[in-house]
C-alpha cells in the first residue's frame, strides 16, 4: 500500500491485514508512522512490514521492489500515494504542477510496472488505485491535482483491458471528501458548504474507502 502511513492508507492497511493479507506499509517521509502501524498489526497477530522509498524516483523504487519480490510476487497493489499543492492556475508554478503529477501519475507507473509481470506469471493480481472525485468534477485551485487524478483513471482503464485476460483486475476508487487531517484544515465555513453538497450530509470515513478496497482485492471482485 503506497502512502500507507497516511489516514486513508493506514485504514486500508488495517483492513487488508484483517482480511489475511501480509501487508507492506509504504512511506516516503513518514517512515516512523509506517513502522508503528506495521508493529501494531504484528502485535495483533497480523503479518506486516514497513518500507521506505520515493515513488517519483524510478531507480530507488525498482530497487526497493526488486528486494521485496525476492520472497515472491506481490499479488495486490494499492496505489494510494499522492500529494496536493494547491494554487489558482494563473499563480501555479511549474514546480507545483510537476510535483503533484510526478507523485500521483509518475509514481503510479514507477510502482505498478515492476509488479505487473510477476502477477501475470501467477495469473492473479489486483491493482487498485485511489484517485479522487476531483478527477471527475474538477476542483478550484487544484488543476494539477485534478489532472493527475484524472490521468490515473485513464491509466486504470487501459491497464484493465490488458490485465483482464491474465487474471488481473485493475480498478480505481474515487473518494469524495474524507474526514482526514487534510480536510480538517479547510476553513470551517468552507467545510460547511462542502458538507451541505454531500448527499449523505457528512464527510466520508477512511474505513469506508478501505472496505471498498477490501472487496476489490478479493476473489469476489474477479469480474
Amino acid at each position: 500500500v503506497t502512502g500507507g502511513s497516511g489516514a486513508i492508507g493506514a485504514a486500508i492497511c488495517r483492513q487488508l491485514a484483517g482480511d489475511g493479507f501480509a501487508v507492506i506499509v509504504h512511506a516516503n517521509r513518514n517512515l516512523d508512522a509506517a513502522e508503528q502501524l506495521a508493529a501494531d498489526l504484528r502485535a495483533e497477530g497480523r503479518e506486516a512490514e514497513a518500507v521506505q522509498f520515493d515513488v517519483t524516483d524510478a531507480t530507488a523504487t525498482k530497487t526497493a521492489l526488486d528486494k521485496l519480490l525476492e520472497t515472491g510476487p506481490i499479488q495486490v497493489l494499492v496505489n494510494n500515494a499522492g500529494i496536493h499543492d494547491d494554487a489558482v492556475f494563473p499563480g501555479m508554478s511549474a514546480e507545483q504542477w510537476h510535483r503533484v503529477i510526478d507523485v500521483s501519475l509518475g509514481g503510479f507507473f514507477n510502482v505498478t510496472q515492476p509488479l505487473t509481470m510477476p502477477m501475470i506469471r501467477t495469473r492473479w493480481g489486483r491493482i487498485i488505485t485511489i484517485s479522487s472525485i476531483a478527477a471527475i468534477t474538477g476542483n478550484r485551485g487544484q488543476v494539477n491535482y485534478s489532472a493527475a487524478k484524472a490521468g490515473m483513471i485513464g491509466f486504470t482503464k487501459a491497464l484493465a483491458q490488458e490485465g483482464a485476460s491474465k487474471g488481473i483486475t485493475v480498478n480505481c476508487v474515487c473518494p469524495g471528501y474524507i474526514d482526514t487531517e487534510m480536510v480538517a484544515a479547510v476553513p470551517e465555513e468552507v467545510l460547511k458548504k462542502i458538507i451541505a453538497g454531500i448527499p449523505v450530509g457528512r464527510l466520508g470515513k477512511a474505513e469506508e474507502i478501505a472496505s471498498t478496497v477490501s472487496f476489490l482485492a478479493s476473489d469476489g471482485s474477479g469480474f
